[in-house]
Order: structure tokens, then sequence, then C-alpha cells
């Protein structure tokens, strides 16, 4: 006879597809017996390696496998690193959209741009509200974050109740709205919390994360000192609240305001038409009326505080924005830090900026979005979890928020620090890893998702440290004679006019090698090909000590 298996014998599953060991790309299932919950879906951005590569996304072959159980995608809050993928995602895998307003809004300008509007379901919840989805109860708390409508997560399944915090920090002096729920937390604490998955990107940090709000007084002073001359801001596009203070001190200022770059514009449309966002009447003037204005009466707010390439003030900086020149004493403020790996791109930008003579400002203009040690502390006194899933982060924020759980008296064999693909499953009685899922980086180049890989890549890396040559000879179809060639391509690898010799004895020892082969009565057009390919390559090798992409071609004349 079978046995019948009673609820409390179930686990929960917990399955991070991305995020981990890495800022970026967050994306983790919940899995209760036959439903499965996707909370977020965020896209990283190309390591300097990745040669071409426009964004990479997260590789959902396990939801794929399993759509018929996937109920849901939830998110969280509106950064790329968490919606990012959204789009790519759901052409694969089309299922319902639950988000709060703003990060709703923003959600839908995406769908919009890859034609998913009327395709998607979509529904915005409100703080305190709960969605049910088939045996999971999710629901949304208010937090703060750098970007407002930010939400934790309260996954209640029968197996117990997991809080995952999203991005978040403690902020009680917010620009907009509410501060944190903490009051929430605490009450789930009392009901008993199985697991916390806390955001870790600050964890190495001591002490509290500092108001937004603290920066208001900090424009007012930069905006006072400097009045007489043009003011242009870099801060993230996604940072409502930090462009509501900018506006704030310019309207307090008599400064007309301009917006610049196609993603802060979206946002800052979005969060105005919802609410988030309060711009007094006759602050904000486009692009092409800002030379009826004086300098000391215009401030710029635009995006490329990370030294993106194609940002409006890395365009301004190399001379190459149709509408905005810098001129000499323009200051310019970047709110924001570096996001690690960017630090390079984002000197480059200050020296440009500098060289053209703008007064660069980039301390003490930015405050984190995320909680430092005791604001993580605070999270976890007061939901008392039984697990500790320190989530969000590089495995050194990961390992750092462990020690903090450890600290706070939660038994070391109870704080999981996972890997992206680590299948955990839990409930009151116990929590191991059980096994494994397919997870990786999938490349979006240009239009083509997934069409680049490790190999193409590697081709890439090879083109642009060695080059290319490329050898060019014609063979009789019938007689298998040489009619032409070889003629020899080189791009990359040396300047040909200036290296004749070189060349002259590269092409005189491909020949002799096809003749050798046609000698040999060799018809296999491979073996040649592979032939051009080994002797060139050695060739190549002891005169330069370069190996450069060798591509024979072929051409067949009858």
């Amino acid at each position: 006879m079978k046995k019948k298996i009673n609820i409390s014998d179930s686990k929960l599953k917990i399955i991070p597809l991305g995020g981990l060991e890495q800022i970026g790309m967050n994306i983790t299932a919940f899995e209760y017996e036959d439903g499965i919950v996707v909370v977020d879906c965020g896209l990283s951005f190309p390591q300097e390696d990745m040669l071409g590569i426009d964004l990479v996304i997260p590789d959902v072959t396990y939801l794929i496998d399993n759509i018929d159980r996937v109920k849901a995608f939830v998110i969280t809050h509106g950064h790329e690193d968490h919606i990012g993928a959204l789009p790519y995602i759901l052409k694969e895998i089309n299922i319902p959209v639950y988000a709060t307003r703003l990060t709703m809004g923003i959600i839908e300008n995406k769908l919009k741009e890859h034609d998913l509007l009327n395709k998607t379901k979509r529904k915005v919840v409100k703080f305190g509200q709960s969605i049910n989805l088939g045996q999971f109860r999710i629901e949304f708390i208010k937090t703060n974050h750098s970007i407002v409508d930010a939400a934790a997560l309260a996954i209640h399944s029968p197996a117990g109740t997991v809080i995952h915090t999203g991005d978040f920090k403690v902020d009680y002096t917010p620009v907009f709205g509410d501060a944190i729920d903490l009051q929430r937390f605490a009450e789930l604490g009392k009901k008993g919390v199985l697991a916390l998955m806390c955001d870790s990107t600050n964890a190495e940090r001591p002490g509290f994360t500092a108001s937004e709000k603290t920066l208001g007084k900090t424009f007012d002073t930069l905006f006072a000192e400097h009045k007489n001359h043009r003011i242009i801001i870099a801060t993230f596009a996604s940072n409502v609240d930090r462009v509501q203070q900018i506006i704030n001190s310019a309207y307090r200022y008599e400064r007309k305001v301009v917006v610049e770059g196609r993603s802060m514009v979206n946002i800052i449309e979005t969060a105005a038409k919802l609410g988030c966002l309060d711009i007094p009447d006759n602050t904000l003037i486009d692009i092409e009326s800002v030379k009826n204005y004086p300098d000391e009466k215009t401030v710029i707010i635009t995006t490329g505080s990370q030294g993106e390439s194609m940002a409006a003030l890395s365009r301004m900086a190399l001379g190459t924005h149709r509408k905005v020149s810098i001129k000499p004493e323009d200051t310019i403020i970047f709110s924001s830090s570096p996001i690690p790996g960017n630090e390079k791109a984002v000197s480059k930008v200050i020296n440009e900026l500098s060289m053209k003579g703008a007064n660069v400002i980039f301390q003490d203009t930015h405050v984190s979005g995320h909680a430092c040690q005791e604001e993580i502390k605070l999270i976890y006194t007061l939901t008392q979890p039984k697990y500790a899933i320190p989530v969000h982060g590089e495995y050194k924020h990961l390992k750092a928020q462990a020690k903090i759980a450890e600290e706070l008296g939660i038994d070391k064999d109870d704080i999981f620090i996972l890997s992206s693909g680590d299948v955990l499953e839990l409930n009151e009685e116990s929590a191991e890893v059980t096994g494994k899922v397919p997870v990786g980086a999938i490349f979006v180049d240009g239009l083509g998702v997934g069409d680049v890989g490790n190999v193409v890549l590697r081709d890439r890396q090879h083109l642009a440290e060695d080059g290319i040559l490329i050898v060019v000879l014609a063979l009789d179809r019938y007689n298998n004679y040489l009619v032409s060639g070889p003629d020899i391509v080189s791009r990359g690898f040396v300047y040909v006019r200036e290296s004749d010799e070189l060349m002259d004895e590269a092409r005189e020892l491909i020949e002799e090698r096809i003749m050798n082969c046609l000698d040999r009565k060799v018809s296999d057009w491979g073996k040649i090909k592979m032939t051009i390919k080994d002797s060139l390559g050695d060739y190549l090798w002891k005169k330069t000590k370069r190996r450069p992409m060798i591509l024979p071609i072929i051409m067949e004349v009858s």
C-alpha cells in the first residue's frame, strides 16, 4: 500500500538561476510540489573579455523544461539587474508578471520596445497586498532602495515562510513615500521565518547607509557654490529620488532642468506620470530650448555616470554630442559610485572632461542604496530566521553576510552560501543542497540572443590579440592544379606595405606546400587547408612570436 505523503513531509526548493557570485543577473526559482514561482529576472553587463557583447541574460533551461509548473514572475524593483532580461525570457516562457507601480511602469516600457505588451499578463501589486500562486502566497513589503517602489517579498508556502529582501536599505527619511515597513518584518519574525534571503552588496561595510535625503543639502551647497556656471549632473537613470532632489535644488536656485539620455527620459516620464516624481511647472525644458537660456540658469541631468561609451555624458566628453558641448568652467557632478569593473571607463571620462576645462566633482555626491552591516543585523534580529541564505553579491559579500548571521547566533550549519544552479531543499526539520540544475549566461549581441557563444568569443579574442591572415588561391576543378594565388590578405597582424619580405617568404612557403600536396595527388581540400594553416602558423611564430588566425579560402575554377 502506497504511503500517503503529508504536506509537512514536502520541502520547499530554492534554486538560484543567476545572481550569485556576481553583481547582476538576479533570478531565483521557488518550487513547492507542482508549483514554481520566479523572483526577479535580471541581466548583467558584459565583462571586458566579452568582446562585442551588449547584454548577458540568464539561461532558463530549467524553467523551459518545467514550463507547465511555472506560475509567474514576481519582481522586487525596477533596476536592470532585476528586470532587464524579462523581455528576452518572456519570449521563451510567457507567464504573468507581478510588480509594484513604478516597477511595472518601467517593465511596460521594455515590453513595448519588444512588442510584448499585449502578449504579457501583468498585475500591479500594492504594498501589504498578497497574491496567491498555487500553494504559494507572495506578500509585498515596503522597503527603501535607490529606486522608488522597491519591495521585499514574504514567500509563504506549506513548508514555511521565506523572506527575500530584494535590494534594500533602511531609510527613515526617504525622499518619496514611506520608510521601510520594519513592523511587518517583526510581525513575520514573531510568527516564524523559515529562511532569510538578504541583500549582501554592502555586507562588508560597517555602520548604517546614509539617508538619500542627506544629498538634498549637498546639492543645495553645490548649486550655491557654482551659481555662475552651468551644472551637468550624471546619475543612474533609475534613481528617481536623486533626480527629484536635483530638481528641487534647481527650482530653489531658479534654474531650468534638461533631461538627456534615452533611458533617463523614459524613466522620468514614467515616474512623473505615476506620481512618483514632483516636477514644478515650467522647470523642465527640452534639449532644443537650452540655447535660449544663460548657462548659469540651466542644469542638465544626464546618463553616463558609469563611463558607458554610448551614454550622453561620454559623448559630451568626446565632443560628439550633437546638442551639448562642454565649455571651460562647466561644473560636472558624478552622483554615483563606479560599479566594480567600471572604474577605468569612469576615470577616462573624468579626464576627458577635465581636459576641456570643466570642473569635475565626484566625491561626497552619492549615497548607496544598499544596507550596511547594522541594517542587515536589524533585519536578522526582527525576522529571527531559522536559516540564512545570503544573496545579491560576489562571493566575498556573501561570506561577509554569513559572518554577520553567525555573530547573531545562527548556527554555522544553518547558513547556506549557494552557487547559481544549486537546489536547496528545506523545511522546519532540515535543509540541504540536494542537486544542481543547468545554469549559465546567454549573450545578447545586437538582435541575436544566444547565437554568440564561448567559441565565437574565443575567436573574437584571438582576432583582437593577433589579427587574421586570409590566404586565397584557386584550383582547377578537374585537373587539380594551381590556377592563381596564393594571395595573402592581412588585417590586424602586420602592416603589409612595411612587411614585404615577411609576406613574400610566407607566400613562397605556402606555394611550395600546396605544390607538394598536388604532386602527391592530394585532392581533399580540407587536408590542403590544414597544411596551409600548420605550415604558415609555424613560420609566423618563428618569425614574429605571434599566432594570427589563419583562414585559407580555396576557389574552384572549371
